[in-house]
């Protein structure tokens, strides 16, 4: 099959198209041939390595593993011995292992069937991002209907998903992004919105239950001051600059919530209960995949590249077959 590999770290240079073998199928793991794929940070992330990523492998011991991707939708190929939920001929979308290929393995648990409603390209567009929203603001934000909610990078991945998920939970939300997102945040229907270039959101009367850091590329200290007295700082990403990535953001949040301040973090994991949660809010019409570009698989490296730019706006998508 034909595969995006990565050798070695520093730029999306070192992500190849390349002819390997179509990954085998074990007893409790289901194979998908792959029609869409997402790029995610975490791509972005692993190709550029740097102490984070290799520092992690290191402690694993083991390398990472070499083919990309870990947003899907396809179509069930095969299952094995021990799979019951799932059949050869199922559109499902979930997350596999290593999805910037023709095939990908994945667990029955990590899938679920795509909602007719999407094409595969938005459907591979979900998981990730869809739950890192959801379990951000459902579970570590405990959002309450009538709470106000200030997402800040509402036009990226996360941010797009966010913005809709909030709504559904029935908060009052305030999109914050920049100038070249503010007609596509627009069409998410934000009770408020505000391009962070022309206006300084720290400066504004309002107060917020949960600030929503997506876009992480501010200092920490900017959303405490826009808080209720009970609000909290939610961090959700981190920018791109910097060789710690996600992992000094991590660290600093963890330092400031360790003495009293309102700041919190936390790790998506996405779950069969939850991606049921994502399919559920598509069929009922509150939330939609936004998608900003889509590239061929032998264009993947391009598609990487552009996520990283600092460009790129809402999901970027990999057309496989």
């Amino acid at each position: 099959m034909k595969a995006i590999v990565q050798d070695g770290y520093g730029s999306a240079d070192v992500l190849q198209l390349r002819e390997v073998d179509k990954p085998a199928v074990a007893d409790d793991r289901v194979l998908v041939r792959v029609r869409a794929a997402s790029v995610n940070a975490l791509d972005w992330h692993t190709v550029h390595g740097g102490w984070f990523m290799r520092g992690a492998a290191l402690a694993m011991r083991q390398p990472v593993f070499p083919i990309r991707g870990v947003d899907v939708a396809g179509v069930v190929e095969a299952v094995g011995a021990k799979v019951t939920q799932v059949r050869p001929g199922d559109e499902v979308f979930g997350t596999g292992r290593g999805t910037f290929a023709e095939y990908t393995t994945t667990r029955e648990d990590r899938i679920v069937p795509k909602p007719p409603e999407l094409s595969f390209e938005q459907a591979a567009a979900m998981a990730v991002a869809g739950v890192t929203a959801l379990q951000g603001l459902r579970d570590t934000s405990d959002v309450k209907p009538g709470q106000r909610i200030i997402v800040y990078g509402a036009g990226g991945g996360v941010g797009t998903f966010a913005v809709q998920i909030a709504k559904a939970l029935g908060a009052h939300v305030t999109a914050v992004t920049s100038t070249k997102n503010l007609e596509l945040v627009r069409g998410l229907n934000p009770d408020v919105l505000f391009d962070y270039t022309q206006e300084d959101f720290t400066r504004r009367p309002e107060r917020y239950d949960v600030f929503f850091d997506v876009a992480g590329n501010r200092p920490l200290t900017d959303g405490k001051r826009v808080l209720t007295p009970t609000g909290k700082v939610v961090v959700a990403g981190a920018g791109k600059k910097g060789g710690g990535g996600p992992l000094t953001r991590l660290l600093a949040v963890m330092v400031r919530k360790r003495m009293g301040q309102p700041y919190t973090t936390f790790l998506a994991n996405v779950n069969h209960q939850d991606l049921l949660v994502l399919k559920d809010l598509v069929e009922t019409g509150k939330v939609c995949p936004v998608i900003d570009r889509q590239y061929p698989l032998s264009e993947a490296s391009e598609a990487v590249r552009y996520v990283g730019s600092g460009k790129a706006r809402a999901k970027v998508v990999i057309k496989v077959s």
